[in-house]
């Protein structure tokens, strides 16, 4: 049995910007970071989640202007997070369950210290 947990595989570079950032800008953001997430946040809430997938399927693909348009409207609302210590197979079995790719990664006070992806359990 696998003892590796999330902590881990999990990124811990998380990018936050505000949900009024356009997603040009998110793009930018994620390219010069090399990621493929950017957690959104409305003050000093975490407001969402958003990917490169749901930049193109939520926003280009349905021809909305990706210099007008603010990246807290196509944000996935539903985030779903897990503690770092869990293991990867409950994190597999979470993204599962609540059909998602991705976690948010807190610590034992519910602090943000990183994401994992459904690449990040298969890489490992």
């Amino acid at each position: 049995m696998d003892t590796h947990t999330v902590a881990d595989v999990m990124t811990k570079q998380v990018v936050y910007l505000p949900a009024q950032t356009t997603v040009d800008e998110v793009a930018e953001a994620m390219r010069s970071a090399d990621i493929g997430d950017v957690v959104v946040t409305d003050g000093p809430v975490l407001a969402g989640i958003v990917t490169d997938r749901d930049i193109v399927v939520r926003a280009i693909a349905v021809h909305r202007d990706p210099g007008r348009t603010a990246v807290g409207t196509i944000a996935s609302r539903d985030l779903v997070m897990i503690q770092q210590d869990a293991r990867i197979e409950e994190a597999a079995r979470l993204m599962r369950e609540r059909s998602v790719r991705r976690l948010l990664v807190c610590d034992a006070d519910r602090q943000l210290v990183g994401v994992v992806s459904l690449s990040d359990l298969n890489y490992r």
